[in-house]
């Protein structure tokens, strides 16, 4: 734990605290800390801080560079100078550092930065470890340092510290350093200044280190360069510090790169957003559909292949770049997986969830899906689209990249578009510098383009939806995360979605010419009616559909009758007496020809045998019918039946089948409800409601309340010893666990009530621990708890 961090959140009052728990949701994460050393602990997480720091802009990063630099004696007003600037337009950006527990002011006045930012920026500005990191280092005994003290003309006398003293006093100081290398080798200074401006680590030749003469040699033995491998050798940071001048000023960037924003029609950029919409979960429902008949196969290396993703363009009217994206989408969202037994991708049960929630709930689903998902769907590499579902080594960074272009396309007045993409991948990376510039730069036009798919983006201009899924802002959990509530759920992008689908068209006008004309944007529920029992023409202002013999009949093999169709089509419009007349006359003609489903099929030899076999009792669960004198069908599948037979004393033997039968996602126990078409489907439980945890104020108030406040040590073993009697040795050892490490455990209680706790501590005979069933802190009394095992 930073000691410097905890003594400063002491410092803060209930609104400053507040903002600081605001800015760092993450430290109050359930199980939320208790007292302020615990938020400490969290705040300063090395992993934690660098989650943090990957969502800083520029200007706050070169701060804490800039103060890395100038060490831990370093004050706002002396930061300010080094960086070249007034402290006043420093301030804003401190203070933002201090909202994020990066740095803040001590006691003393000196500028403090969280432990964990030096740990993971070794190098900050191109500058090396302190000179006293070399000095102190074991590879340098006191010999050493007197032997370069009289080298450099100092006084060779005193012990380990005085000497790094004399040593740093010079090798700091530019003017001494200037005039020590006016009498160097040639070639020295340049040498130099390749690791000072260039470095601090470079690759040299170990062998001149070793040449007497050699610039290399010469600034080793003055204490320049130090070479910590035979071909590598590094600059301390005081050295490179003077030989850049007194002059120098790190980098300071406080005002982004210039956005070039156009103006854009407002009406036009709504009109296409309430196109779009209706077309995301139109395409979607395709695909799906197609899938629900057609597994799709994987690649033996992972992934879809070239000739399936055409194959779906093809018999879905989806465009390339659509089936890319909503297949990888749809996957995100757990609407498809792989199934063992139809080889491929199929369904799930969340897609009869799916399809039967509200348009607008449906829409959500795809987007928190994209916002999460760690692919670039449209990203080209060498001219090509890379394999759909498969692997990517970017992976996270991806969906960095996608967050950070809305943001920054957010930035922009509403009603203005971004002038140019490379104007706006410039201001993503002042935005969000620890991105891979490389990936920006690839991802960057792939965002834009799949945002424009899910309506997030018109032109070059954000949508309402678009603006607000940007200030969703980032997803507690990563693309194998189920549990994303916070997406779908966010309110903004709740209202906004329902507006981006008022304007879709739930009805339609039918022709005598067999056509139906969609004047708009048709929603979902309408598109998917058309598309069963007709064949769409043209799509776009206004979609056609044509009904012929073939499409008609398309829908009465989903299982829609004549009656239940037409019904469907009324309550969409006013169906012409053609269309009926064709829906009828193809109705009457459905089923001339049947063709029945079996499991398996009994052959014998002996027709009395299998009439004996299609009458026995015992067997009629296989559903077993004759369907000639030697021939048996059976509703059950081959090695059912073949167990059964079995069973029943008879001797069967199996033969080689030529065909079976997938059934997928039975029903399991659940709530059946019927789907478009007569299909039959369960829908899973709802998902649990999740709780909101209290405000960042409400935990600032409780924190500082507790202030002062600080567990009782070293009395774990003794009280659970003396009060947790039911417990055997072990247990209470466990017990012990969960109150001085955090670890999680089962406990049941003397009436058989179970919880799952963590974060214990004890105090007045009970252990007051962190339950999951409940979500919050709970007591129970140590004499009642009658068993713990491991969580």
């Amino acid at each position: 734990m930073d000691d410097h961090l905890l003594d400063w959140l002491t410092t803060l009052d209930e609104d400053r605290l507040a903002r600081v728990l605001a800015t760092r949701p993450d430290a109050i994460a359930a199980p939320w800390p208790r007292r302020l050393d615990t938020l400490a602990r969290r705040l300063g997480d090395d992993f934690a801080v660098m989650e943090v720091m990957r969502g800083l802009p520029l200007p706050s990063l070169e701060i804490l560079q800039a103060r890395l630099v100038l060490g831990d004696r370093a004050t706002a007003d002396g930061l300010a100078r080094f960086l070249g600037v007034t402290p006043a337009g420093l301030l804003p950006w401190l203070d933002g550092l201090q909202d994020h527990a990066l740095a803040w002011p001590g006691r003393d006045g000196h500028l403090r930065v969280a432990g964990a930012v030096s740990r993971w920026w070794t190098a900050p500005c191109g500058l090396g470890e302190p000179l006293g990191a070399y000095l102190d280092s074991w590879t340098m005994n006191t010999e050493g340092l007197r032997r370069m003290c009289r080298t450099l003309g100092l006084a060779a006398h005193g012990g380990r510290r005085q000497l790094a003293g004399r040593l740093a006093g010079l090798l700091g100081d530019a003017d001494r350093l200037a005039a020590l290398l006016a009498d160097a080798p040639e070639g020295t200074v340049s040498l130099l200044d390749e690791f000072a401006w260039d470095g601090p680590v470079r690759g040299v030749d170990g062998n001149r280190f070793l040449a007497a003469g050699t610039p290399e040699r010469w600034a080793a033995d003055r204490g320049l360069l130090y070479r910590t491998q035979w071909d590598i050798a590094e600059m301390p940071r005081e050295v490179a510090l003077a030989l850049r001048g007194p002059d120098y000023h790190p980098a300071f960037t406080p005002e982004p790169p210039r956005l070039g924003a156009v103006p854009v029609d407002d009406e036009a950029t709504g009109h296409a957003l309430r196109l779009a919409a209706p077309r995301v979960l139109d395409r979607a429902a395709a695909l799906l559909e197609n899938l629900d008949k057609t597994p799709l196969p994987l690649l033996k290396g992972g992934g879809v292949g070239v000739r399936e993703v055409r194959r779906i363009v093809r018999e879905t009217a989806c465009t390339e770049e659509e089936t890319r994206l909503l297949l990888e989408i749809c996957a995100v969202a757990r609407l498809l997986a792989f199934d063992e037994a139809a080889k491929g991708l199929i369904p799930t049960k969340r897609f009869d969830v799916w399809r039967l929630e509200d348009a607008p709930s449906r829409l959500r689903v795809l987007l928190a899906a994209w916002w999460r998902m760690e692919r670039s769907s449209l990203r080209r590499a060498a001219g090509r689209y890379p394999t759909v579902l498969g692997d990517d080594p970017a992976g996270e960074t991806v969906a960095r990249v996608r967050r950070a272009v809305l943001a920054t396309l957010a930035t922009l007045p509403a009603g203005t578009a971004v002038a140019s993409t490379p104007e706006l991948l410039q201001a993503v990376r002042w935005r969000s510098p620890l991105l891979d510039g490389g990936l920006v730069a690839d991802c960057g036009p792939a965002v834009l383009a799949e945002a424009r798919l899910l309506a997030l983006v018109s032109g070059d201009a954000l949508t309402d939806l678009g603006r607000a899924l940007a200030g969703v802002g980032a997803p507690a959990g990563d693309e194998q995360d189920e549990s994303v509530p916070e997406v779908e759920r966010d309110p903004g992008l709740v209202e906004a979605s329902a507006r981006a689908l008022a304007g879709a068209r739930r009805t339609a006008l039918f022709g005598a010419d067999l056509t139906a004309v969609v004047t708009g944007p048709p929603a979902a529920e309408l598109s998917g009616l058309l598309d069963r029992a007709a064949d769409r023409e043209s799509e776009g202002t206004a979609s056609v559909w044509r009904f012929t013999p073939a499409s008609v009949r398309r829908a009465l093999d989903a299982g829609h009758t004549a009656d239940g169709l037409l019904d469907e089509l009324r309550a969409a419009g006013g169906v012409p007496q053609a269309l009926a007349y064709l829906v009828r006359d193809v109705a009457r003609r459905h089923g001339e020809v049947t063709v029945s489903t079996v499991g398996c099929i009994v052959q014998g030899s002996d027709p009395v045998l299998l009439a004996e076999i299609a009458a026995h009792r015992r067997l009629s669960r296989l559903g077993l019918r004759l369907l000639a004198p030697t021939v048996l069908a059976a509703t059950a599948p081959a090695d059912r039946t073949l167990a059964a037979l079995r069973d029943a004393g008879y001797a069967p033997l199996p033969v080689d089948d030529t065909g079976a039968i997938a059934v997928r996602r039975e029903p399991s126990g659940g709530r059946l409800i019927v789907l478009p078409g007569g299909r039959v489907a369960e829908l899973e439980e709802p998902p649990p409601v999740f709780e909101t945890a209290p405000d960042p104020r409400e935990h600032a108030r409780r924190l500082v309340r507790t202030r002062g406040e600080e567990p009782q040590p070293g009395q774990t073993w003794a009280v659970i010893g003396r009060l947790a009697t039911r417990l055997p040795t072990a247990q209470q050892s466990l017990l012990g666990f969960v109150v001085d490490r955090g670890v999680r455990a089962l406990i049941t209680l003397a009436d058989g009530l179970t919880a799952t706790v963590s974060h214990g501590e004890l105090r007045r005979g009970v252990l007051d621990a962190w339950c999951e069933e409940a979500g919050d802190y709970l007591e129970f009394p140590l004499a009642e708890i009658a068993s713990v095992t491991s969580g």
